[in-house]
């Protein structure tokens, strides 16, 4: 009898021994196995979700299915997780996904701030963007302004074109806060180093002057020279008459088209009727123009005019401006 008791021990010590081995080599086979054999797919982790939400959701996807693996995973692995957006690519492993859960390895999305734009093409581009929550949307421009610790500044010009990046989920308010966080770095890098024969009185001017480059300098090798005309005009007491000004004080006006009415009509940012300055800036300037209008090219130059391929043909004199007038624009039209 006793005998028969051993030999059903060993033989039910053996049965479990190969069940749990059989579990056993199951499970590493799940934990080492991709649980997407080609292309990606994104995972949306919300505040508060765990990992049995994040599997809720890979089970809906057809990925995997909830069960008793990815208990034991999760009690071997402890870690919290992050919430979150996550890329889950070709040949990412349970054991992989939990370690980028818990690293809070979100996808990073990249948000381009372009040279020249103004700041309702920014604002218009950043609301038509759905990865960014609507935080800041609602904000007039100098509540927003407000909002960034610059109260009483003009909105326009003063964030820095570039690309930032963000996660899903941030606020446009964050970005445009980074952005204007840089654009104040940037210009003051800019004052700091600039030439002090170059008639401006603060780095709001040095802005202002710099978005007028930023308009007129299609081809970068021409922002310096653009801004040494303005800079030589400004000296002598000259108008500036530099078309972007009249289209930006325009706004929605403006169809496309610069007519002569046009550089008649008075308002503040006109450099046609107006001396000096517009009293804010018409774009957002780039580094490279904030640089140009600091040190702007020495020379004799007091015109330019497009020549219709992106550069310009700058003169020293009226009679040689209006031959070139006559060649570029009037024998173009």
């Amino acid at each position: 009898m006793r005998r028969f008791f051993l030999i059903s021990l060993v033989l039910f010590l053996l049965v479990l021994g190969v069940a749990g081995g059989s579990l056993w080599h199951e499970y590493r086979s799940f934990v080492d196995r991709p649980l997407l054999e080609s292309g990606t797919v994104r995972l949306w982790l919300p505040p508060g979700g765990h990992l049995g939400t994040a599997v809720g959701d890979l089970e809906r996807l057809g990925l995997t299915r909830r069960d008793w693996r990815w208990r034991l995973l999760a009690r071997q692995r402890s870690a919290p997780v992050a919430a979150g957006e996550y890329a889950i690519d070709s040949g990412t492993t349970p054991e992989g996904l939990i370690d980028r859960l818990a690293a809070g390895d979100v996808v990073r999305h990249r948000f381009t701030i372009i040279e020249g734009w103004t700041l309702d093409e920014l604002r218009g581009s950043l609301g038509r963007d759905s990865r960014l929550s609507a935080e800041g949307r609602d904000l007039d421009d100098a509540a927003l302004m407000t909002r960034l610790g610059c109260d009483g500044c003009p909105a326009e010009g003063r964030f820095l074109p570039e690309t930032y990046f963000f996660v899903r989920g941030d606020s446009e308010l964050d970005l445009l806060g980074r952005a204007h966080a840089a654009l104040e770095r940037a210009l003051a890098d800019a004052w700091r180093d600039r030439d002090e024969s170059v008639p401006l009185d603060d780095p709001d001017e040095l802005l202002v002057l710099a978005s007028l480059v930023e308009k007129e300098a299609q081809v970068a090798a021409e922002r310096a020279e653009v801004a040494g005309v303005f800079a030589r005009r400004l000296r002598r007491g000259m108008r500036l008459q530099t078309d972007p000004t009249v289209v930006y004080g325009l706004g929605d006006d403006f169809d496309g088209r610069i007519r002569r009415v046009h550089l008649r009509t008075d308002h503040p940012w006109n450099t046609y009727t107006r001396h000096g300055l517009p009293p804010t800036p018409i774009a957002l300037p780039g580094r490279a123009a904030l640089a140009a209008a600091a040190r702007p090219a020495d020379g004799e130059t007091l015109y330019f005019v497009a020549r219709g391929d992106g550069t310009h043909k700058f003169s020293r004199t009226l009679a040689e401006h209006n031959r070139a007038v006559d060649r570029y624009i009037r024998g173009r039209e």
